[in-house]
């Protein structure tokens, strides 16, 4: 089993407001994120919500989503994913980690990637836009132990860069999907 995993519950800090409810052609960003992850049918979506938790929850209205809570999600990154990949569990064989402020990851994309892990043999999985390293990610619960142990706000970097030998890249012709950190990224967007 694979669980996509969605990273959805910081301040949004330098947006000014909640970035993840902000609106993106009729929709809330992180429902395009979500509903693009759904499309490419992993085994499960878990949505890890903190800030404006029952706002993001909202706006996932109908979707077919585990919603988790990260009571210390002021924390940073580090703990959203401990929360996200503690509710994947053990019946987990592997968590793609994705974000909710990344409306532009195509479901072509998180299926390719999928794939690849399903017909690999290592241990993570990241994709290359026109060589840019980005989201999502792929990690064997092998690797879990080294994700439950992050602190602070700092992602997986640090855990894919350790060990290359352990890390399958998937090239994508096609621009590094953006966050959504600024009003000026949004209406990049088309918002």
């Amino acid at each position: 089993m694979i669980a996509a995993i969605v990273l959805a519950a910081g301040a949004s800090r330098r947006f000014g407001s909640q970035k993840l409810l902000a609106e993106l052609r009729g929709k809330p960003v992180v429902r395009w994120s979500v509903e693009n992850l759904l499309e490419a049918q992993p085994d499960e979506v878990i949505v890890v919500v903190g800030c404006d938790g029952e706002g993001v929850r909202a706006a996932l209205d109908g979707l077919a989503v585990r919603v988790v809570v990260n009571e210390s999600w002021a924390e940073g990154i580090g703990s959203s994913l401990r929360a996200g990949i503690a509710a994947a569990g053990v019946d987990a064989d592997a968590a793609m980690i994705a974000l909710g402020d990344q409306p532009g990851v195509e479901a072509r994309v998180i299926a390719s990637l999928l794939n690849a892990h399903a017909e690999g043999d290592k241990a993570i999985v990241v994709p290359s836009y026109r060589g840019e390293r980005g989201h999502p990610v792929i990690f064997a619960a092998s690797v879990f132990p080294e994700l439950l142990a992050l602190r602070g706000d700092r992602g997986a970097r640090d855990v894919i860069a350790c060990d290359r030998g352990r890390v399958t890249v998937v090239d994508f012709d096609a621009p590094l999907p953006l966050d959504v950190d600024t009003e000026e990224g949004l209406r990049s967007l088309g918002a």
